[in-house]
């Protein structure tokens, strides 16, 4: 891995507290570019395309701040990204740096590291996934509102099993916080009347692993004789699944959906495999998470409940109150799109 180098004097700003404080909603900072603050974007671990997509987001807005610093794009193998994002965050703050950017998938085993971080002047921006408890977390840029995550998946799932029939859960890892809380936003969708006859019979992980997953969708549909539709809410998790079900024949018995990126799933997508999936722009992602890193970590942003600034192209957002985490912070992306046959071919050019 990349050592870390030394950051500025500006990046060490302490940590803002997690006490919860409003300020004027009318405030709004337009954020002065050119300072400079070095700053790393630590994803759940590397070789997956929506992170790469992600960083590169982060460098457009990192040149276009016009910041001297530097940018790392640093994260663990997918075998040990637990340990690793705790090591990578704890060479983070020893390292000095202005802020770490964080998708993470450590649950709460992040917090000592992060809250390290912060009483050394580091600011802690998640994105994609939060620190659960919020423990450690300064703001997290949520790319939707993970309630309707579990709408839309539920919705997705009554389109495609026609109303009624077994569905089965294909996610990451066990302590993604982003994944298990789509999950549990979709269990309780579906226990609207709409999906009275939807029954999900299983949740299973397949470590965001191709190989791992696509042998965990293989023993679903060997366990579950009836079973028509694995929910796959990760796009290393879709893409197998669809895979499995294309080699092994079952498309027309089984089918995928979940969150997919449209360049990898348009042929699965095409020939009915996986009829409909969702996802966000993950540039969009890296670059809004970006700005607000660098806001906090040069000291133009508090970090504040009801604090507005203006994230370059994107426009204006403000920090708000997580509703899913009484008691932290979070900036609201939005939107997502589904996908099907009638748009996916343009959307993966």
């Amino acid at each position: 891995m990349k050592r870390l180098k030394t950051s500025c004097a500006a990046a060490a700003l302490a940590a803002a507290s997690m006490t919860v404080v409003a300020i004027p909603a009318s405030a709004q900072t337009m954020l002065d570019a050119g300072q400079e603050v070095d700053m790393v974007l630590l994803p759940k671990f590397l070789g997956i395309l929506v992170f790469d997509q992600a960083h590169e987001g982060a460098q457009e807005a990192h040149a276009e701040l016009g910041n001297p610093g530097e940018l790392l794009f640093v994260g663990p193998t997918p075998e040990n990204s637990v340990a690793g994002q705790i090591e990578i965050m704890t060479t983070s703050a020893t390292q000095g740096q202005g802020a770490v950017m964080l998708s993470n998938n450590a649950g709460d085993q992040i917090v000592p590291s992060a809250q390290a971080a912060q009483d050394a002047g580091t600011r802690v921006v998640t994105w994609d996934s939060p620190i659960p408890s919020g423990d450690g977390e300064d703001v997290f840029v949520a790319q939707v509102d993970f309630g309707s995550i579990g709408v839309v998946m539920a919705d997705m799932a009554h389109s495609i099993l026609d109303g009624s029939g077994q569905m089965a859960v294909l996610s990451a890892t066990p302590d993604a916080a982003n994944q298990n809380a789509w999950i549990a936003a979709m269990e309780e969708a579906l226990e609207m009347p709409k999906y009275a006859d939807i029954e999900l019979v299983d949740i299973v992980y397949g470590d965001d692993q191709a190989e791992v997953s696509y042998n965990r969708a293989l023993a679903l549909v060997d366990q579950y004789p009836d079973l028509g539709l694995i929910m796959s809410p990760t796009t290393v998790g879709i893409q197998a699944s669809s895979k499995a079900m294309q080699d092994e024949g079952l498309c027309e018995q089984v089918r995928v959906s979940g969150l997919g990126l449209p360049a990898e799933m348009v042929s699965y997508t095409l020939n009915g495999c996986a009829p409909e999936f969702a996802l966000w722009d993950f540039r969009d992602l890296g670059y809004l998470t970006y700005y607000t890193a660098y806001g906090l970590a040069t000291g133009q942003l508090s970090g504040e409940i009801g604090e507005s600034f203006t994230a370059g192209r994107m426009g204006e957002y403000t920090i708000e109150e997580d509703p899913g985490r009484p008691g932290t912070r979070r900036i609201l992306m939005g939107p997502f799109t589904v996908y099907n046959a009638d748009n996916v071919e343009a959307a993966a050019q």
